[in-house]
């Protein structure tokens, strides 16, 4: 029976959580999702629990977050004066940001305190920190 290995392009059916159930992603709904091994377009962790799975096979991984997201980076964290803003925002806990650095790479933020003068942004993913669970189902390997 075929088995995923490195390099192969598979389709997956997944739920993400965090530990205590609560739900970040699926793909319930939508189609699987469909990458190649190796590549670097998802997660390490994510990678390493498909290898040698089956064709149809379901399971639930945990993913420690040194092989999700990694460590929260507090230099990643910023307090910016709102006059420094864009006159037309108007700053809330949870919005995203785009910010653009001198060498015109973009980086998104997320606003993550807001105070009278100033707001604190976070450059971290918003999985940082965490351990992930995955159920997953293995729908095609390629």
């Amino acid at each position: 029976m075929t088995q995923v290995k490195e390099n192969n392009t598979v389709k997956v059916n997944y739920t993400g959580k965090l530990a205590d159930g609560q739900v970040f992603d699926s793909s319930e709904g939508k189609e699987p999702l469909e990458f190649t091994l190796g590549q670097g377009q998802i997660i390490p962790g994510f990678e390493k629990g498909l290898i040698d799975m089956k064709l149809n096979e379901k399971k639930t991984i945990t993913i420690a977050k040194e092989e999700a997201y990694g460590d929260i980076n507090e230099q990643l964290r910023q307090e910016v004066k709102k006059t420094e803003l864009p006159e037309d925002i108007k700053p809330e806990v949870g919005m995203g940001l785009v910010s653009k650095s001198p060498d015109g790479q973009e980086m998104n933020l997320r606003v993550v305190e807001v105070s009278e003068e100033s707001i604190v942004v976070d450059g971290n993913h918003p999985l940082a920190g965490k351990d992930l669970i995955f159920d997953l189902e293995v729908v095609d390997i390629k």
